[in-house]
């Protein structure tokens, strides 16, 4: 909803209010009106505009320009006829006019509408038909007068900074929208894409020859798609300097998601979007299972872990991500084991591995250097989904990575249904 939907609806409720109020001025005052009969036809005439342009100012659109001033031309009509109706005494005594307060509708109107300088404009009219009422610069009607414009010009201004504020919020869940896209797609490249290119550069390395070119043109590819993804927001203002890996970095898709030295890097995240909890619950172990193998070990709950099936596809390929480091960084030969916890407000999946750990600092460089395989596969996933991820290494004791998710409402743990 516009953020200027209920100054709209204000607006038609204080019409008819100051109507009705207008209306019993009208009624209370009869007998002392010298033309009563041509006082009561201009709030007849008030009545009817007043009831049939009631939609006139339910919404921007509506609320046309013409529209605008056709309502202060009844306003102002009424303000130069009551001089021709009602006593002249009563008037020096500051009588209301036929219209009453029912005029400042008419200027909000334009406030609301066009901002501040319309308002101003529509205010000098009003403050104009009203000196020429009273004959003169009375003390009392100036000090209302200024009231009014005053008061309209500050709501004009206030709607002018309002929707400024709702255009700003606009294009910055439009930038959201379309960094989350991107960090999706980048995730899908680091897994896919990127992976192949590495391999194929290590294959071509090893075999040599004409296979050593292709590797050669793959790995220059994989750098080149590295500093497209890392351009983007997620990796930082200084990810577009970096072109090329540094000498003496490991090669491959994951990057280096492991930290030596004891390191603790934890990542607090954002809660998940709308829709994140969208599908029928997956069981996580189910997902987990083909990993498993003579140097994965698998062990969790003697029951299914069921999760939403976004959640629970993210966090797998999180933990696929987290061992194909492992792979590339501690080795072929090294042994990783996969414990899954799953407790009553989250599931946590804890990835540990028997390799030499990672110097301090590492996640960090790896990021800037455009292997994001901790920023995106890892850390993005669950940061989509309202969880965390830490990292924790010592030289020569391997890396742990815990991957913790929060439960989502309506996906009970098994067992616990009907409790």
């Amino acid at each position: 909803m516009s953020v200027e939907q209920p100054l709209w609806r204000a607006l038609t409720a204080y019409r008819v209010l100051t109507l009705l109020y207008a209306l019993v001025l009208y009624v209370h005052g009869f007998d002392d009106y010298e033309h009563p009969l041509g006082a009561g036809a201009y709030m007849l005439v008030l009545t009817v505009w007043t009831a049939l342009t009631v939609r006139m100012v339910s919404s921007a659109e509506r609320c046309t320009l013409r529209f605008l001033a056709g309502d202060l031309t009844v306003a102002v009509v009424g303000i130069l006829l009551t001089p021709l109706v009602d006593a002249h005494d009563r008037i020096a005594e500051g009588t209301p006019t036929l219209p009453s307060i029912w005029t400042a509708g008419a200027v909000l109107g334009f406030a609301v509408k066009g901002g501040w300088r319309w308002a101003a404009w529509a205010s000098t009219v009003v403050c104009a038909a009203n000196i020429i009422e009273r004959g003169g610069f009375a003390q009392d009607a100036v000090h209302m007068l200024m009231l009014v414009w005053v008061a309209s010009v500050a709501i004009g201004y206030v709607v002018e900074v309002a929707r400024a504020s709702e255009r700003t919020l606009a294009r910055a869940l439009r930038i959201e929208a379309a960094t989350r896209e991107r960090e999706r797609l980048a995730r899908d490249i680091h897994d896919g894409v990127l992976q192949v290119l590495a391999m194929v550069q290590r294959r071509g390395a090893a075999i040599g020859g004409e296979a050593a070119e292709l590797g050669r043109m793959a790995g220059e590819q994989e750098i080149a798609l590295r500093t497209l993804i890392s351009t983007g927001p997620a990796t930082g203002p200084g990810a577009q300097d970096a072109a090329a890996p540094p000498a003496g970095s490991l090669p491959g898709p994951a990057g280096g998601p492991r930290a030596a030295g004891p390191a603790l890097a934890a990542v607090a995240v954002a809660p998940a979007p709308d829709g994140a909890d969208g599908g029928e619950p997956r069981d996580l172990l189910a997902l987990l299972a083909p990993h498993a193998g003579s140097h994965v070990t698998l062990s969790g709950p003697g029951t299914p872990v069921p999760l939403p099936a976004p959640a629970a596809t993210e966090l797998a390929a999180a933990v696929g991500a987290a061992l194909d480091n492992v792979r590339v960084h501690a080795g072929e030969g090294a042994h990783a084991w996969i414990l899954v916890e799953d407790e009553p407000d989250a599931v946590t999946v804890t990835v540990r591995d028997d390799g030499p750990g990672i110097p301090e600092g590492r996640l960090a460089d790896a990021e800037r250097e455009g292997r994001l395989g901790v920023a995106l596969s890892i850390r993005g996933r669950l940061r989509d989904l309202g969880g965390s991820a830490e990292w924790i290494s010592a030289p020569g004791q391997g890396t742990e990575v815990e991957l913790k998710v929060p439960r989502r409402p309506g996906v009970a743990r098994r067992g616990e249904t009907g409790r």
